[in-house]
C-alpha cells in the first residue's frame, strides 16, 4: 500500500514542513486541491448534498502545479499530485504545460488528478459554460495525452481548435499519470475510459465498496490498451494497520490519509503513522 498525504486539509503554513517530512519519511505522495476564484456570491457554492456554501470567499487559493513545482525543490522522492485539479477551466495548452513544467522540474513525480468541478460560480467568472465542463474536460484530457506523446498535434474539437503545434518538452515520464476524481456515473466513465487511475471523495471501508463496484463494472466494459490502473482513496479514519489489507483486497493502491487533528500537530502525527505501519523512505 501507497501512502499519500493532505496537504489542503492543513494550514498553508505548514505544507513546506509537512512536505519534507512526507518525502523522509517514506510516505509515498503529497496532495494539493485547487480552485481557480471564489466569488462572494455565495447564492451558486452550495455544496452537494448539503445547503450550506462548500467555499469561504476569502479562503487562500495557490495555483497548484506552481506550488508543487516549489515543493519539489525541497523533496527528492515524495510524489506530488492533484485531487484534484480543474483542468479543463484553462485550456488543455495551459494545464498540459503546468504539468509536464512539474514533472520536468521534479525528475518525474508529477500525478496529475484532474476532476470536472462542483462549484457553478467559479465558471461563470471564468466565463466558461459550466454545464458542458464533463465534456469539455474529457477532451482537455484527449488532447493532453496527445501533447505529451506525439512530435506535433493538430486538433479539431467541440471545444478546442488549433492548427499544428510543437509541444516540448515532454514529461519525463512516459506516461505521466492522470487520475479521474469524482464518483458521479461521468467521472467513474471518465476514469475508465480515458485515465490511469480514480480518486476516490473520503470514505470508510464499508462505504467505498459501491463505487468501487461501479467502477469496476465500467472497466470490465472498457477497452484498457493494457494501461496500468490504480484507485486512490482518501481515508482519514484508519483504525489502525490491520486494516489495510482489507483496502488492498478491494483493489485500492493508494491510501491519502490524515493523522492528525490540528495543523501544528500534522509532522508528529505522520512521524508516529510512519512508525505504526511501517513506512520505510
Amino acid at each position: 500500500m501507497r501512502f499519500g498525504v493532505p496537504l489542503g486539509l492543513l494550514h498553508p503554513d505548514a505544507w513546506k514542513d509537512v512536505a519534507i517530512a512526507a518525502d523522509e519519511l517514506g510516505f509515498e505522495s503529497v496532495w494539493l486541491p485547487e480552485h481557480l476564484v471564489f466569488t462572494t456570491d455565495l447564492s451558486l457554492a452550495v455544496y452537494p448534498g448539503t445547503d450550506k456554501p462548500g467555499i469561504s470567499p476569502a479562503t487562500p487559493l495557490f495555483d497548484a502545479p506552481a506550488y508543487l513545482c516549489w515543493l519539489a525543490g525541497l523533496t527528492s522522492r515524495v510524489m506530488l499530485g492533484t485531487a484534484v485539479h480543474l483542468y479543463a477551466l484553462r485550456h488543455p495548452f495551459v494545464s498540459a504545460r503546468a504539468f509536464a513544467t512539474l514533472d520536468r522540474v521534479s525528475g518525474g513525480r508529477a500525478i496529475c488528478g484532474v476532476g470536472a468541478g462542483w462549484y457553478e460560480g467559479e465558471w461563470l467568472a471564468a466565463g466558461v459554460d459550466f454545464a458542458t465542463r464533463g465534456a469539455r474536460l474529457d477532451e482537455a484530457i484527449e488532447v493532453t495525452r496527445r501533447l505529451w506523446s506525439e512530435p506535433a498535434v493538430a486538433h479539431a474539437g467541440r471545444f478546442y481548435d488549433f492548427p499544428e503545434v510543437a509541444f516540448e518538452p515532454k514529461p519525463v515520464q512516459a506516461r505521466l499519470p492522470i487520475l479521474a476524481g469524482g464518483e458521479s456515473g461521468a467521472a467513474l466513465r471518465r476514469a475508465a475510459r480515458l485515465c490511469d487511475g480514480w480518486i476516490s471523495m473520503p470514505h470508510s471501508l464499508a462505504s467505498i465498496r459501491g463505487p468501487l463496484d461501479r467502477l469496476a463494472a465500467l472497466r470490465d466494459g472498457t477497452a484498457s490498451d493494457g494501461r496500468p490502473f490504480s484507485v486512490t482513496a482518501h481515508a482519514y479514519e484508519l483504525t489502525g494497520p490491520a486494516e489495510v489489507p482489507h483496502w488492498e483486497r478491494l483493489g485500492v493502491d493508494r491510501m491519502i490519509v490524515r493523522p492528525w487533528r490540528r495543523s501544528r500537530e500534522a509532522v508528529t502525527a505522520l512521524t508516529a503513522f510512519a512508525a505504526e505501519y511501517g513506512l520505510r523512505p
